[in-house]
């Protein structure tokens, strides 16, 4: 049995729910308050908590994308330390890290 993208399920089983929520996103992404380099650490360290490893490996691409350097995408990686402890660094800070240096 293949794994299914579970985005593509989303959108095939529940198009108008799907699309409801990417325009959530995208006003989200309109908010002026924060730039985008910010948010997308912001959105890796918050990810990283819920541990939802496929979303940091999306976030972290974007983030280099919006300038955010291999320094930065670290320090906020590594202040996961402070709430989820040694899992910061045993798990994310090599995924994250990896996924920098591919993007």
């Amino acid at each position: 049995m293949s794994e299914k993208n579970p985005l593509q399920t989303f959108i095939e089983e529940a198009p108008e729910v799907q699309k409801a929520y990417a325009d959530f996103i995208q006003s989200l992404i309109a908010e002026e308050g924060l730039d985008s380099k910010t948010k997308q650490l912001i959105y890796i360290g918050m990810k990283m908590i819920a541990d939802d490893e496929r979303a940091v490996k999306v976030h972290v691409p974007m983030a280099k994308n919006a300038g955010a350097t291999r320094e930065e995408v670290k320090t906020a990686v590594l202040l996961g330390l402070s709430v989820i402890g040694m899992k910061a660094v045993s798990k994310y800070l090599p995924l994250v890290l990896d996924s920098f240096d591919a993007a």
